[in-house]
């Protein structure tokens, strides 16, 4: 037979006529829409970058985090605003009573650093 150029259409021709078993069967939810539309969106107004409680140990300077070990009576103060973030979230533990400082906090964080004896202190 003759070498015909494109008989079935170039590139995804046809994905919703002529080759949608393809399409339906290996790209499940190729076509249509999904979520909500945000006419301008300003990512400054959503950013929000987040550490978890396993990580704030590792914010104190390294004279800080043996103070703490060794006087457990001074509780280190940890401001996560300096170090870039804004919320501290859940994860992980503390080992001993910290003074958080940051713009918002989970539930589940702030359950974990009062039940370790900490402060959490809400900053602008």
């Amino acid at each position: 037979g003759k070498h015909r150029k494109h008989p079935s259409g170039r590139g995804n021709a046809g994905g919703q006529h002529h080759h949608r078993i393809l399409f339906d069967k290996f790209h499940p939810g190729y076509f249509g829409k999904v979520g909500m539309r945000t006419f301008h969106y300003t990512a400054n107004r959503h950013h929000c970058p987040i550490v978890n409680l396993e990580s704030l140990y590792s914010l104190l300077p390294a004279e800080a985090q043996e103070q703490a070990k060794n006087d457990r009576t001074k509780a280190p103060v940890v401001d996560v605003t300096r170090k870039g973030f804004f919320k501290v979230l859940g994860k992980g533990t503390i080992p001993f009573p910290m003074i958080v400082q940051a713009k918002f906090f989970s539930k589940k964080a702030e359950r974990k650093i009062k039940a370790a004896g900490g402060v959490c202190e809400l900053t602008a």
